[in-house]
C-alpha cells in the first residue's frame, strides 16, 4: 500500500512511507512491565526504543531533507526483524 501510495502520490510532490514501530517505553508498554524481558529478549538491541526516537524519524520524514524520500518502509524495531 506504501508502495503504490507513493506513486499515485509523487506527481503531486506527496510522500508515502511507513514507520513499523518495534516495542516502544510508553505509559501502555513500560519497558520494566511485566512482560518487558519477553519483549526484548528477540531484539538485537536488547531495550525498549523510545517516543522520541520513533518522533525523530517521523519528523525526518516529514522534513525536506526527505523530500526525495517516498515509498520506503522503515523497521524501527531494535533488530527484531533483523
Amino acid at each position: 500500500m506504501t508502495r503504490g501510495l507513493a506513486r499515485g502520490l509523487g506527481a503531486r510532490r506527496i510522500t508515502a512511507n511507513l514507520v513499523q514501530p518495534g516495542p516502544v517505553d510508553t505509559e501502555r508498554n513500560p519497558a520494566d512491565g511485566l512482560d518487558a524481558e519477553a519483549t526484548r529478549s528477540p531484539l538485537a538491541i536488547a531495550r525498549h526504543g523510545t517516543p522520541e526516537e520513533v518522533a525523530s524519524l517521523v519528523a525526518y520524514l516529514a522534513s525536506h531533507d526527505a523530500s526525495f524520500v517516498t515509498g520506503a518502509t522503515y523497521n524501527m524495531d531494535g533488530g527484531w526483524s533483523a
